[in-house]
């Protein structure tokens, strides 16, 4: 029942994004390449991003609540049954059902099995820790004031947080648990859609293929935006194409396309860098002003209100990654060299299956799909940015599905080019069908490994569900450090509360809770100071408590003279609360 309820709020919130979208896509036209289910697919995408702009355009007006969020999802599905009938025609009139040879049959069992875990993975309770420390608790502060407030005890309270409107919608209508269905439709629909681009383009088997790919790669047990970032940047590629076909007819593409990357760019910096190359490509084709400012607007409607409203109070429209050019503000010089060597730290190289992109150019379909070729382009591209910039794996997920696409290409090119050397060498085995019978043992061999490696990472996602208050308790107290202090703090504590090494667990304890490693709360502003040093300024600033995870707390008792100033509180699991004793009650946080 637990998982069928949250799957039951995913299903009706896909329904109403889709009866949005469609609305919106029959009039701006036809694609000429026609497939219904890629049409489906971005038309709940198109209804997704609207409904993160009209979330965005309530919570600015400081009306944000549970009652506007039902009603925006009540419209969509009021669409969705007007169109139903229309729709319902056109895929009788247009799926034509085709028989499967062996090889691609083994490529959808593949996906299937693939499919299993990240089915199962969005059930377990939040306990990543980018989603602990800031996705979570901004989402959260929006959907109890209902606005856009800038949280500055938050790692990141200027970020741009498009696809965290929907994280906060879910937890006014929803559990905690419902944001990761939000993010996990992300990866799902952007997975169909790499697998409808493949069966268009190119053929079946390369469509299970990178669908595959992009299905293993991506994370859907937490409420990040990476995914959601992938969504949209390669929806806008998808209507992007779709104008290339038609350019003169079909400027309402390209308007979607902008629109898609402004709610990607609103939504995370990162998506910010695809820009130029859409530029270019735009330019090359297209150079009426009138067609141009239209797609410009769309590109800043879903995310001017941010960058505009960064640039206006804080002089930084990137910030805080922008301070060196536009100055500091939350942040010092120092923050910001450590967080860039924090990305420096976690570089290494992508995912192995995406090398095979360096095949594609030998590949039969190169000459005859430029939409192939165009996706090259936009992978080597990406590559190129990413290695100047971060080569964090995670900051090139933006590109992973069409990285998994155009390398599902590669792959098959690869195999291709083996299994013809094997016919070659061997003719007299391909002759009697040898080759093929071992072609298909090694299939059945697959399947056997992806069936017990699909099994075991089905059993690790089941473990991490809890569906009653004592099992997510104790899922939360062995995977999330300091949880059972936060809690107890975000019961107890009647005064501000400051956190040592437990950012992770942010979340989970009272809200707000100050303390960093870097901003306004850094540790080095505090900790490094005499005990009663430490303890008179928190004091000033109203702090009863602080939280710390356990090496920091035997660092801070070893100090002459801390236990005078702080007394014990609470003890769980390694962390420590302690109560400041310069605090008086009567001080007002």
């Amino acid at each position: 029942m637990f998982a069928a309820a949250h799957y039951a709020a995913l299903a009706v919130f896909v329904v109403s994004c889709w009866g949005i979208g469609r609305m919106l896509l029959t009039r701006i036209g036809v694609p000429m390449r026609r497939d219904v289910w890629l049409e489906a697919a971005m038309a709940v995408a198109t209804g997704i991003g609207v409904v993160i702009c009209v979330f965005q355009a309530i919570a600015i007006a400081g009306r944000f609540n549970g009652a506007a969020v039902l009603l925006v999802v009540a419209a969509g599905i009021v669409a969705a049954l007007a169109q139903l009938r229309a729709w319902l025609r056109e895929v009788r009139v247009r799926e034509v059902a085709a028989a499967l040879s062996w090889l691609e049959k083994l490529g959808m069992v593949v996906l299937a099995i693939v499919a299993v875990p990240a089915l199962v993975a969005p059930l377990a309770p939040p306990i990543a820790f980018d989603e602990l420390m800031y996705h979570l608790p901004y989402a959260r502060e929006v959907a109890h004031s209902g606005s856009l407030g800038i949280y500055e005890w938050l790692r990141y309270p200027w970020f741009p947080y498009n696809y965290n409107l929907l994280y906060a919608a879910a937890l006014m209508v929803g559990d905690d648990v419902l944001p990761h269905f939000a993010n996990a439709l992300a990866g799902w629909l952007s997975v169909w859609i790499v697998y409808r681009l493949g069966v268009v383009h190119v053929n079946r088997v390369v469509a299970c293929i990178g669908a595959a790919i992009w299905l293993g790669l991506g994370d859907y047990s937490n409420a990040l935006i990476d995914i959601s970032v992938a969504l949209f940047v390669l929806a806008a590629c998808v209507a992007l194409w779709w104008w290339r076909e038609s350019p003169r007819e079909g400027a309402g593409w390209l308007a979607l396309a902008a629109f898609f990357l402004g709610v990607a760019a609103g939504s995370k910096y990162q998506a910010l860098t695809v820009t130029p190359l859409v530029a270019v490509f735009v330019l090359l084709h297209e150079r009426r002003p009138r067609v141009l400012a239209v797609a410009l607007v769309s590109f800043l409607i879903p995310c001017l209100y941010w960058y505009a409203r960064n640039a206006v109070m804080t002089g930084d429209p990137f910030n805080p990654i922008g301070a060196r050019v536009f100055g500091f503000t939350n942040w010092n010089a120092q923050d910001y060299l450590m967080q860039f060597q924090d990305v420096r730290d976690h570089a290494s190289l992508p995912s192995p299956l995406i090398w095979a992109v360096l095949a594609v150019p030998f590949s039969a379909y190169w000459w005859r799909s430029a939409a192939l070729r165009a996706a090259f382009v936009f992978c080597v591209y990406s590559l190129f940015v990413w290695s100047l910039t971060s080569r964090y794996p995670r900051y090139l997920t933006a590109a992973f599905p069409i990285l998994a696409l155009t390398a599902g290409v590669g792959w098959q090119t690869i195999f291709g080019a083996v299994a013809l050397r094997l016919r070659r060498a061997m003719p007299n085995l391909d002759s009697g069908g040898g080759l093929d019978r071992a072609g298909r043992w090694l299939g059945v061999a697959l399947l056997a490994v992806l069936v017990g490696f699909g099994v075991h990472q089905s059993r690790k996602k089941l473990v991490m569900v809890a569906t009653t208050p004592a099992e997510r308790e104790a899922v939360l107290r062995k995977h999330v450090p300091g949880y059972a202090v936060m809690d107890y703090l975000r019961e107890h504590a009647t005064g501000r509360v400051y956190q040592i090494a437990l950012s992770e667990a942010t979340y989970y304890g009272p809200a707000p809770v100050w303390g960093d490693a870097i901003g306004p709360w850094r540790y080095t502003d505090f900790i490094v100071l005499p005990p009663a040093e430490f303890a008179g300024k928190l004091a000033g600033l109203g702090f009863e408590a602080i939280a710390v995870a356990g090496g920091g707390a035997h660092l801070l008792e070893a100090q002459p003279g801390f236990l005078d100033q702080f007394a014990l509180m609470y003890e769980k699991d390694g962390a420590k609360a302690y109560r400041n004793l310069q605090y008086k009650n009567d001080r007002k946080p």
